[in-house]
């Protein structure tokens, strides 16, 4: 009998829920960086084991929104969250139990559904076995999860258990997915995603959140390679400039980094051009929001 269903990573900004997303799929679909809330859209990885098919939603970082774009994140996390067959809260081993998980923990109680609820902390190589013995009784009695893993999501630790695990909850049915598939974010918002990366790598302080990247054109030529235009989206002329880099430096490096990757990915010669745009009000477009597959209106105060 062959298994499917969603299941939902939640946590706060930073708690390893991309890469356990990228380690349970195999493939790097979800963008990893040590950027908090680089996650925007629910991106979804597919993960075969066994004859389960598991399709991961990976929710932008829970945390106190701010601004319209904040508030969207948030609402596609928890949007991420109620829609699943079973949801897992990452949590981080040193870190332990944050204002923020605090406040995770009380909406999971709000909104919890019938979906069982795993946790998992992550980065357990950081602590020693009774600091987590300790988190892990202390956790359980704020709230009733149905199991609690203990994993290295950089290292693999303890991953596979976990992926068994929610393989076996999933309801019984028919794959969602064909199996060669493994996220149903259309390719040019994945190569979008791969050049932001690179673009927050590369400028850390300076402006991470400030910019949007949007694939404009994609076109698969007679030879097998792909040409792909990209535009970068910044908010002021000064941004433009550091994004430009001295002589062109920095886009370059950033092109060069984004294409060998997407090469990688597509299994295919990759053609990338970027262009970068001032747009003062990209935070405040509804387009910009459908690009990165977040409402616009979850984000009105």
């Amino acid at each position: 009998m062959t298994r499917a269903g969603f299941a939902a990573l939640i946590g706060e900004p930073n708690a390893g829920k991309s890469t356990l997303l990228n380690r349970m799929v195999g493939a790097k679909v979800s963008i990893v960086t040590h950027k908090v809330q680089t996650t925007r859209a629910r991106i979804r990885g597919v993960a075969i084991e066994g004859e389960s098919q598991i399709v991961f939603v990976d929710t932008p970082g829970l945390f106190r929104p701010r601004r319209r774009l904040d508030r969207a994140m948030v609402a596609a996390a928890w949007g991420g969250a109620s829609d699943a067959d079973v949801i897992v809260l990452l949590i981080e081993a040193h870190r332990g139990i944050t204002p923020g998980v605090e406040a995770i923990l009380e909406q999971l109680k709000d909104r919890g559904g019938k979906a069982p609820v795993a946790l998992a902390i992550n980065k357990i190589d950081r602590v020693q076995s009774e600091v987590l013995l300790g988190l892990t009784q202390k956790m359980n009695d704020r709230f009733a999860f149905t199991e609690t893993f203990m994993i290295s999501a950089e290292k693999g630790h303890g991953c596979d258990t976990l992926k068994a695990w929610i393989a076996g909850v999933l309801p019984e049915g028919p794959w969602l997915y064909p199996e060669d598939q493994i996220a149903d974010l259309p390719l040019r918002m994945i190569a979008a995603e791969m050049t932001r990366e690179k673009l927050t790598l590369r400028l850390h302080q300076e402006l991470p959140y400030q910019l949007t990247v949007e694939t404009e054109s994609w076109e698969e030529r007679k030879d097998g390679s792909v040409k792909i235009d990209q535009l970068v989206y910044v908010m002021r002329d000064g941004h433009k400039g550091i994004v430009l880099g001295n002589k062109g430096e920095t886009i370059k490096a950033v092109g060069k980094a984004a294409r060998e990757e997407l090469e990688e990915f597509l299994g295919n010669r990759v053609h990338l051009f970027l262009q970068v745009k001032v747009r003062p009000g990209w935070l405040e477009e509804a387009e910009r929001y459908s690009e990165m597959g977040l409402d616009f209106r979850d984000g009105d105060g």
